[in-house]
């Protein structure tokens, strides 16, 4: 973590408006691009953005250790994100195009420049995925996209869920598990077409 954080955090805790303000500036990019991972569209990303800043705000007393400030960021982004896909079960789930957004925001998405045919595949591949996705419980749907697209650690995400990492390695183990069967009998049912 930047060595910078802990300051700001402190800075914050004691009230300084600017050093929030940086806080956000720093985080918001990447809380973003985890929610919109999570939910699949522009609007609740920014719900969810939005919504976990006000929340630190207003837990700024909270806010013991400084060292973990990004893990406190993300337990209340992924909480929240958890929060809003409980409220959409049993409605259809609208996934945006991505090529709809902003050009920053779809820097902020993308990892690397692909040629047009790995964009093609990719995005076909993408779509698969994400529908299957869409399929498994908020928990399990979580900890496969913060342990396999985020890239965060077993350990981290314990930290984020405050449970063992028993329990992460078991979410992580049935999400694939399901994803696996989920595409494979997609991708086979597409190639039968």
């Amino acid at each position: 973590m930047n060595k910078e954080v802990p300051e700001l955090v402190k800075r914050f805790v004691e009230g300084d408006q600017k050093a929030f303000a940086d806080l956000v500036t720093r985080f918001q990019k990447k809380l973003y691009a985890l929610a919109y991972r999570i939910l699949g569209n522009h609007l609740d990303a920014d719900e969810v953005v939005q919504e976990t800043f006000v929340r630190v705000y207003r837990k700024r007393k909270e806010l013991k250790d400084v060292n973990y400030f990004s893990t406190f960021l993300v337990r209340i982004a992924t909480n929240y994100a958890i929060d809003l896909l409980r409220k959409r079960k049993g409605h259809s789930s609208i996934l945006e195009d991505t090529t709809s957004l902003p050009g920053n925001v779809q820097l902020s998405l993308s990892h690397r420049v692909a040629t047009p045919s790995e964009m093609f595949e990719n995005k076909w591949l993408m779509e698969e995925i994400t529908k299957a996705l869409e399929k498994l419980p908020p928990r399990q749907k979580l900890t496969a996209i913060l342990h396999d697209i985020e890239g965060y650690s077993k350990a981290e995400i314990a930290d984020f869920f405050e449970c063992p990492q028993a329990t992460v390695r078991s979410n992580l183990h049935i999400a694939r598990t399901k994803l696996k069967k989920i595409l494979k009998k997609r991708l086979s049912s597409k190639e039968q077409k």
